[in-house]
């Protein structure tokens, strides 16, 4: 499903050149679970964005379920980040002025989706994370944990092919954190989502069936943990 082949990343900070990645070359079945770890400024964070078509590598390719990121326009890396991608982020970056109902509904309203059906799918998702209680509640009346399990459900209430979680629980306790993560690994096994967790955590990517590490820009192990 997702392919990187030599992939580099330079950035210009004044006269010097940053190497964010350097030749990175992996690939991700469908359906793996997968967790990008390393310390800060290892490249964790450039690859995501590189592989959700956020930002474009300076050399190299990368294909996700037969899209080039790296050649298609701007039209069709916005069709693929609304139909096929969910992310889910450490600052859950919901709307204050709408309610959890209403962040889940919004990237269907964006598709085109009628208002109804749009809701009907919100709440489902909402429903799933538990948090039909909560539906009407506005992001300033929910706890950490619900604002990030809102965030989860509107990643996914387009049924995205590929999930991407940027450090999901850094702002969580940790008993919250254990119930994202699983929450995260139930949901992407039952909608048949690749998942890919980016984190600094070991404990965290314990939880994967994969570990991809990260220093300084390169991979410098991939290792399987389990039977996915």
């Amino acid at each position: 499903m997702i392919s990187l082949r030599n992939v580099s990343r330079y950035y210009k900070a004044g006269e010097r050149s940053v190497h964010a990645l350097e030749d990175v070359s992996l690939a991700i079945a469908p359906h793996e679970f997968v967790a990008v770890v390393g310390p800060s400024g290892c490249g964790k964070s450039t690859l995501m964005h590189l592989i959700a078509g956020l930002d474009r590598p300076t050399a190299g390719e990368i294909v996700v379920d037969g899209l080039s990121l790296t050649t298609a326009d701007d039209a069709a890396l916005t069709n693929f980040r609304r139909r096929q991608l969910g992310l889910v982020f450490q600052f859950f970056n919901l709307l204050p002025t709408m309610n959890a109902l209403e962040n889940v509904s919004l990237p269907l309203l964006l598709q085109g989706i009628a208002p109804e059906e749009a809701a009907a799918r919100a709440g489902e998702l909402l429903r799933l994370v538990g948090l039909t209680n909560r539906a009407s509640h506005f992001v300033h009346q929910l706890s950490g944990g619900e604002q990030q399990r809102t965030a989860i459900a509107r990643a996914l209430v387009h049924h995205p092919s590929l999930l991407i979680a940027d450090e999901p629980t850094g702002n969580l306790d940790t008993a919250s954190a254990e119930r994202v993560i699983a929450l995260l690994e139930q949901i992407a096994r039952e909608q048949l989502t690749t998942l890919i967790l980016v984190t600094h955590s070991a404990e965290v990517a314990a939880a994967a069936a994969r570990q991809i590490e990260l220093r300084d820009g390169r991979i410098i192990n991939d290792r399987l943990l389990a039977v996915a």
